[in-house]
Parts: structure tokens; sequence; C-alpha cells
């Protein structure tokens, strides 16, 4: 038993010197000290460090990790939604009324012709997460969404719909109180510690 650990230790340590060698050294990445020693300085990424969470019972921390998978599944959707509403703005101050609605109805079709695929296979807990999502990264609810970019009517509709499903489409993203545990994972789940 010794002599397996011995070799996974130096299978280990070998390993490290050979990922160490291939570090680039360029000037940049070389300083010269006051007593003319040379280190290796190198930028490191941030590290969030955060308390260990502390479940009460088997459901909460499924509950967590279901967020977890839900949070990792839409957080890059909402990020392109958020881009491409941002695009869609700039684009659409440019144009007169006419143009506008012509090249909305196109870019629309696009929009639902890319994403539609992945929105069906979502599960219900996905869409409210979501929709949470959208208004943390555009800082408007997706009532809001819908109502400047279709119409009030159409978001009084797919509200109502909402609220048949036990959803909420003005419900707001809030990262210091009822979202915490969310903001939590999606700071991990940005800096790949998650």
């Amino acid at each position: 038993m010794r002599k397996r650990l011995y070799i996974v230790l130096c299978a280990c340590i070998l390993a490290a010197g050979l990922h160490a060698g291939s570090i680039p050294v360029t000037p940049d990445t070389i300083r010269e000290s006051e007593e003319n020693d040379t280190l290796y300085y190198a930028m490191l990424h941030e590290v969030y460090v955060y308390a260990p969470l502390k479940f009460k019972n088997k459901k909460q921390e499924r509950f967590y990790w279901k967020t977890v998978r839900d949070v990792k599944k839409t957080l890059p959707y909402a990020k392109r939604i958020s881009q491409a509403i941002t695009e869609a703005e700039d684009t659409l101050a440019k144009m007169e009324p006419k143009e506008k609605r012509r090249w909305w109805k196109k870019r629309e079709k696009e929009l639902f012709k890319e994403y539609e695929k992945d929105f069906r296979n979502m599960t219900a807990s996905q869409g409210r997460m979501l929709m949470l999502l959208l208004d943390r990264e555009c800082d408007r609810t997706s009532y809001e969404l819908i109502a400047t970019f279709k119409s009030k009517f159409a978001a009084d509709f797919w509200q109502f719909i909402a609220k048949l499903f036990k959803n909420d489409l003005k419900e707001e993203y809030d990262a210091k109180d009822k979202d915490k545990i969310i903001e939590r994972i999606i700071t991990l789940v940005e800096n790949d510690q998650l």
C-alpha cells in the first residue's frame, strides 16, 4: 500500500514539474528584486470563498443542486439574450417606425428559430430561472421586455398565462435578499469554481 502511495505521489510531483515547465516565461512574467533575485510574477484569477452551506435535510440539498443545474443551463442564454436586446435597441433607435416593424419581425423569426428547440426542452424551473436571470442581466423584468418589444396587450396576455402556471413575469431579481443564493451560485459559476 505504501509503495502505491509513493508511486502516485512521485507521479503527481513529476506531472506538476512538467506542467510548471510549460508556463510561458516572458519579460512580463519575470521580475528582479532589490537583492537581484529573479522572481516569477503571474496574475491569478480571483477566488471567491463562501462559508460552507449547511443543509437542514436532503430535500434542501437537492433543491440547492437543482438550482445550480438550472443556473448553469440558463445563464449563458440570459447573457446572449441580453446582448441581443442591446443590439436590437441600438439598431431600432436608428430606424424609421415602418422599418422598425419589418426589421423586428424578421429578427424575431431568426431568434425564434435559433432558440426554440432549446427553450422547449427546458423544465419549468429552468424557465423561471431564465426569467430571473434576464431581469438580472437586462435590469428589466420579462413583462417589461415583452411590453417593449411586442405590446402591452401581449405582455398582459403572457402574464395571464404565467399566472395560470404559478409564475410571474413581473417578478424582479433581488440579489441582496430573496435571490442571494442564486447570486452566490452565479458568482461561482462565472469564475469556474462550481
